[in-house]
Parts: C-alpha cells; sequence; structure tokens
C-alpha cells in the first residue's frame, strides 16, 4: 500500500507538532514537566481547584500520569487534594501553588488570552470553528474504524 499524506496534512501536523513542542519548551523553561504544567493549567483555569477526573478528561493525558504528577506536585507542597463525593477528588492548590501557577501556567493561559485578544473576532470564530468540525470528523471516522476491528 502507497499512502503518503497530502500537503496540507503533513503542513496541519507540522503546525501541530510544533505547537506542541513549544509548550514541552516552555513548560521546561519554567521548571515543570509536562505532566505537572497540564495539571496547574487546569487548576488555574478553574479558580484554584479541579476535579480529578476534568482534568484527566480534558487534558486527554492518562490517569496515571496525572496521578504520578499530583503525587510529586502534592510532595512538593504545591497541591493537596480534597474529598468531593463519593468516588471524587479535588486537586486544589496551597499558598505555594498558588504563588508556582500564577508564575507558571497563569503566564501561559495570559499569553495565549494575548494571542487571541489581537486577532479579530471573526478569524478566532473561524478558527475555533474549523478546528472542532476537524474534531468532530476524525472523531467520527475514528469511530468507524475503530468498529471494523472489535
Amino acid at each position: 500500500m502507497n499512502i503518503h499524506s497530502s500537503k496540507e496534512l503533513r503542513r496541519y501536523n507540522y503546525l501541530i507538532n510544533e505547537i506542541n513542542a513549544s509548550y514541552h519548551e516552555l513548560s521546561l523553561t519554567l521548571g515543570l514537566s509536562d505532566s505537572a504544567m497540564i495539571v496547574l493549567y487546569a487548576i488555574c483555569d478553574n479558580d484554584g481547584s479541579c476535579l480529578l477526573k476534568d482534568i484527566c478528561r480534558n487534558s486527554g493525558v492518562s490517569k496515571q500520569t496525572i496521578n504520578s504528577a499530583l503525587r510529586k506536585l502534592e510532595s512538593e507542597n504545591i497541591i493537596y487534594l480534597e474529598s468531593a463525593g463519593m468516588k471524587n477528588k479535588k486537586v486544589c492548590l496551597t499558598e505555594h501553588g498558588k504563588l508556582l501557577s500564577n508564575r507558571t501556567a497563569g503566564q501561559i493561559i495570559e499569553m495565549e488570552n494575548e494571542i487571541f485578544s489581537s486577532w479579530a473576532k471573526e478569524d478566532v470564530g473561524k478558527y475555533l470553528e474549523l478546528t472542532e468540525r476537524y474534531l468532530r470528523d476524525f472523531q467520527e471516522r475514528s469511530a468507524r474504524l475503530k468498529k471494523k476491528y472489535e
């Protein structure tokens, strides 16, 4: 089989990979692993606390990886866990964690907001609309492909 990605798909994949690499490099520059940054970002984005299941669901990162990051952050007195019902845990920032998250994830969120604010409102809307459309189409086609292997 001789299948090649289109020029547009290669460009899309390159851009996605470069964006991911930029986030990775920035996390390292700020002294955090990718998974620690994901946790702090989620908590920052939710006003200082977030359900563990939401961090996993919204990040696309495995529960095992997130749990490893949580253990490390907890041992460094950056976060603590609270019970949030029968099976749920809430991840909260300590005072030290609030300072760290403002200096790291908070700066990234601020930078991202500045980028979107610098774009025309229509461009932001179109970018999000097309990204959502690509995601929906990919999920639908993935489901069909998965059924072939079940």
